[in-house]
């Protein structure tokens, strides 16, 4: 499979725009976890050489959001056959449920205590890290082979030119959806536009399926249909603002999106009960009712394929599974084919040790690696030399989405930083559970960016 990738992307407080060509190259067989040198060799590094035994020992604490068999299990391989070439380093790993993930970092930073690696957001989420000096700049320490064959994915981690996170996976956002379910529905083509998703919407409520499965306790998926509506009523200039200097949402096209959602809800699409439904977290979640056949779609990122498949009664891959754009809309000012994306990058804190902690980042960031972590996660690898992995077939409806994409935007919460990303989610929720309506979410929203 050849792949040619095409992105402009906005990242929050670092703007970004750049043309990446990515040519597929078949993947050697990963080696076995244990097997180090087999690893060096595959990715042109060298393995670290004996002395390294005598150095003094180390133990860095990692936390990251990987609940599923598979990415646990891939995160095990991973720190065995790393602490086997660097025998002084020893990794404790904590892993925290993805919802709570971002809280419990923030806390723990405040204290003063992060973990030494994490999981890393990137925009105005890492903005905040940097600003509180908790994060290591690792712009220096991240291979020459890396920085060749992740341009893009690393750009999403960069600020002022600085990188400070190594990326694992791209994972743009629109329709996951039960191809079975559709056809059950007498759904035979996928809607390009609210005309033809609305009327899919309608097929699926008279067959008695629930057409979209929402976790709006959980708050960002609920605000997630208010971004991917704006990336279509709004131009590619006036997104971009909402992160620049001066940040507001004074353009017309913002109410737009907003009342785009209550428009949506009116024609009551979701599951029962989807304002106290939970996004990831079980069979009850809305991944898990869609991964059970409760429901027919929901809108994600390419993590979902991943999720689902942990949610499944065998835990495996659900085989009618397929993605879709994000339908236009009419009369919107935004490119039709612009997409919400982020990554999945790990940072090293600012207290970790050195070079330790850098030199697992680059470690995890070596091709074998980012291949195995897309299979595991079952998402889209961070190097442009590892699409050949992507086999799913869903994945690879959103890879090719993704490579049709005129530009991508860094999720809204995450590009805002936590607290006025939060307070922007709050307000979907609000207007959704019917506690205000379009112009009051968008005034509650202009007060918490001016706040911010």
């Amino acid at each position: 499979m050849r792949i040619h990738v095409k992105t402009a992307m906005a990242v929050g407080l670092a703007a970004l725009a750049f043309l990446v060509t990515a040519c597929g190259s078949t993947p050697t067989t990963p080696p076995a976890s244990s097997d180090t040198a087999a690893t060096a060799a595959d990715t042109g590094t060298t393995a670290t050489d004996t002395s390294t035994s005598a150095a003094a020992p180390v133990t860095m604490t990692f936390w990251h959001n990987g609940t599923g068999d598979k990415s646990q299990a891939y995160w095990q391989d991973v720190i065995h056959a790393f602490e086997a070439q660097y025998p002084n380093v020893t990794i404790d790993i904590q892993v925290v449920q993805n919802e709570d993930l971002d809280g419990k970092l923030q806390t723990a930073m405040q204290a003063g205590t992060p973990p030494d690696i994490f999981l890393q957001r990137g925009g105005g989420k890492l903005q905040d890290m940097i600003n509180a000096g908790m994060v290591a700049d690792i712009t220096s320490a991240v291979s020459d082979d890396i920085k060749t064959n992740m341009a893009a994915a690393l750009g999403l981690n960069t600020i002022d030119g600085k990188i400070y996170a190594m990326p694992m996976s791209f994972q743009p956002e629109g329709l996951w959806y039960n191809q079975d379910l559709f056809t059950q529905a007498g759904i035979t083509t996928n809607p390009t536009d609210m005309t033809s998703f609305n009327a899919a919407v309608a097929s699926l409520k008279a067959a008695g399926i629930a057409p979209i499965a929402l976790g709006a306790q959980d708050a960002w998926p609920a605000a997630h249909w208010f971004y991917s509506f704006a990336l279509r009523e709004c131009s590619q200039d006036v997104v971009q603002s909402l992160t620049a200097a001066g940040q507001d949402l004074s353009d017309a096209c913002w109410l737009k999106a907003i009342q785009d959602v209550k428009d949506l809800a009116d024609t009551k699409p979701f599951n029962n009960n989807f304002l106290s439904t939970v996004a990831q977290q079980g069979a009850a979640s809305s991944a898990g009712l869609v991964a059970n056949g409760q429901a027919a779609m929901e809108l994600m990122g390419a993590w979902e394929p991943g999720v689902i498949g942990d949610l499944t009664p065998d835990k495996n891959p659900l085989p009618s599974l397929r993605f879709f754009p994000f339908p236009a809309v009419d009369g919107g000012q935004g490119d039709p084919t612009a997409m919400m994306a982020g990554s999945d990058g790990y940072s090293c804190s600012s207290k970790a040790p050195e070079p330790e902690c850098t030199d697992f980042l680059n470690f995890i960031g070596q091709k074998t690696w980012v291949e195995q972590y897309a299979t595991a996660y079952t998402t889209m690898p961070a190097r442009t030399d590892a699409s050949e992995v992507v086999t799913d077939q869903a994945l690879q409806g959103a890879t090719q989405a993704y490579s049709n994409a005129k530009y991508v935007a860094l999720w809204f919460d995450t590009s805002l930083g936590q607290d006025v990303g939060n307070a922007v989610n709050q307000q979907i929720v609000n207007l959704l559970a019917g506690k205000t309506d379009p112009a009051g979410a968008l005034a509650a929203m202009q007060a918490a960016l001016k706040a911010g």
